[in-house]
């Protein structure tokens, strides 16, 4: 009889798990969340923004909403919320479409429901210094 063999997975690095292109700065801003149940029902929801990013911002509702993984949203700041230079240019316009990351469950504690929204918009681009071709 042979022993069986072990398949070990490799092990992530933890350092690494946490870097992120963008800064997130925290925050507490109050917004909406509006999107299409499975029948196509419009739906909505008030909840605080914690923390933005130029690509994301994680929100917490106080009410339980049942919005499944990439599921597309519509995020928007409440209208006294956008001022400020702090806050990302798409969330000082108004609606940014969305999409639903991460969706981490309320607790017994009373720890409100959170979910991690990917904005859908353009990544700033970094200036490029070599001077353009002209192409027939």
């Amino acid at each position: 009889m042979t022993p069986a063999t072990v398949h070990t997975l490799p092990t992530r690095n933890r350092q690494n798990d946490h870097t992120r292109l963008t800064e997130r700065r925290p925050v507490a801003l109050p917004a909406r969340l509006m999107w299409r149940d499975q029948r196509g029902t419009e739906r909505f929801a008030s909840v605080v923004a914690r923390n933005v990013s130029e690509q994301g911002v994680y929100v917490e509702c106080q009410a339980g909403v049942s919005i499944p993984m990439y599921r597309l949203v519509q995020f928007q700041l409440e209208r006294e919320a956008r001022e400020g230079d702090a806050l990302p240019e798409a969330l000082r316009r108004g609606r940014v479409l969305s999409a639903v990351y991460r969706v981490t469950p309320a607790t017994a504690a009373g720890a409100p429901q959170g979910l991690a929204l990917r904005l859908m918009v353009e990544p700033r681009r970094q200036s490029v210094s070599a001077p353009a071709r002209a192409t027939a």
